[in-house]
């Protein structure tokens, strides 16, 4: 596996296999070939699908800054790929194209092109990490600091770019981009509007800030995608104002939430265009849960289970985002999920010895589930929602 700092990205939203990788992809291709006369892109698939809602075209455009280009998107042609796109430059002699691939959480695999991040760790999945942890009687951050050496300076500028994105949300108000004409809620959640615990509506409000704030295409966190950026800031930063801990304590918890969504990342997917929002909102509330289960010292076993417990009941949760936008259903997604990573840690400890299921097993059951998924429920806004939605 590589680095935990992979799963934290910090760019513009609505989406990180949509606008973040696609800027990234496009940055690549123009320092390889930017003295061509003119440039096409292609999209296939979910990117093709939800071009103008995710805003992809105009993110691939903003990079090439002027210069000669078509964007196109193709919804027949089938690629073995969801995400697709197929970058091409003009000469004079000819063209040159490269395929590049959105894997999520605005990762790229490039046609003839090695990962640029390196492999870290040679465990393959949790049981692995947690029998060498088990063995050497050490944390999962331990584990991290002992592969990847003080990462607190990375997560320190991840840690603010969090907190920048809820306090910005709370503040903001208005109508998001887009056309749906869909109201910013988070002011009003944090100022009690809402009936409910206050626990859980405070906690609430911190997920719709964030989350709102991608949807409106301003600066955000992968964690592990932008459509799910809300949750893991949200249950960090409510535990931080319930307990007062110091930063370096949550950047414990961001390493913890780090191993399972690299253990995901790995084992299965994070890409809503191959898996459904399961593997997003659910690999968010997995890491979110067993961030908060360390953060509140619970043991390995405990932490593995309240993981496993937000993965599966996430299960089958389709990717169904109305008109392409990363607003219907995906800002509420964001409040639930955190507020059911409190419930997951609140159980575990009565609960994780008599468990019968892994992590393990729940994210392989996840990737079957999500490839089995029809095509409408995996980022393309022909299903689900998306397709049954009737505006007011």
């Amino acid at each position: 596996m590589k680095s935990v700092k992979g799963i934290y990205k910090i760019g513009f939203g609505p989406s990180s296999s949509h606008t973040i990788a696609p800027t990234r992809a496009a940055k690549w291709f123009l320092d390889k070939y930017g003295d061509a006369l003119s440039f096409s892109v292609t999209l296939y698939g979910s990117l093709a699908y939800t071009c103008k809602g995710h805003s992809t075209d105009n993110a691939i455009k903003k990079v090439f800054d002027g210069r000669k280009i078509e964007v196109v998107s193709d919804t027949v042609t089938k690629t073995e790929h969801p995400n697709t796109m197929r970058f091409s430059a003009y000469y004079p002699s000819g063209v040159k194209t490269v395929e590049i691939l959105s894997v999520g959480g605005g990762d790229l695999r490039i046609e003839g092109e090695e990962d640029a991040l390196k492999e870290v760790y040679r465990e393959k999945n949790f049981d692995e990490i947690k029998k060498y942890c088990e063995g050497k009687s050490i944390s999962l951050v331990d584990y991290v600091v002992e592969r990847e050496g003080d990462l607190s300076q990375y997560l320190s500028t991840v840690w603010e770019a969090m907190k920048a994105s809820i306090k910005e949300g709370l503040n903001a108000t208005g109508v998001l981009p887009g056309g749906l004409m869909v109201n910013r809620r988070a002011k009003d959640l944090f100022n009690g509007v809402a009936l409910g615990n206050k626990e859980n509506t405070l906690v609430a409000a911190y997920a719709f800030a964030a989350a709102e704030q991608n949807a409106a295409g301003e600066t955000v966190v992968t964690a592990p995608t932008c459509g799910a950026c809300g949750v893991l800031p949200a249950v960090l930063y409510r535990f931080q104002k319930m307990t007062d801990c110091d930063d370096e304590k949550i950047f414990e918890g961001l390493i913890c939430a780090g191993v399972i969504g690299n253990v995901i990342k790995q084992n299965a997917s994070i890409s809503g265009a191959e898996c459904g929002c399961q593997a997003e909102i659910g690999s968010a509330c997995a890491m979110a849960a067993a961030a908060l289960a360390y953060l509140n010292g619970l043991d390995i076993n405990e932490i593995e289970y309240c993981a496993e417990m937000a993965l599966e009941h996430h299960l089958g949760l389709t990717c169904d985002p109305v008109g392409g936008l990363v607003q219907i259903p995906c800002i509420e997604r964001n409040a639930l999920a955190a507020m059911q990573a409190f419930n997951f840690v609140g159980i575990a400890p009565m609960l994780a010895k008599s468990r019968k299921v892994d992590f393990d097993t729940i994210v392989l059951t996840m990737y079957e589930t999500g490839r089995d998924l029809n095509k409408g429920y995996r980022e393309t806004s022909t299903g689900g929602l998306a397709k049954h939605y009737k505006r007011s």
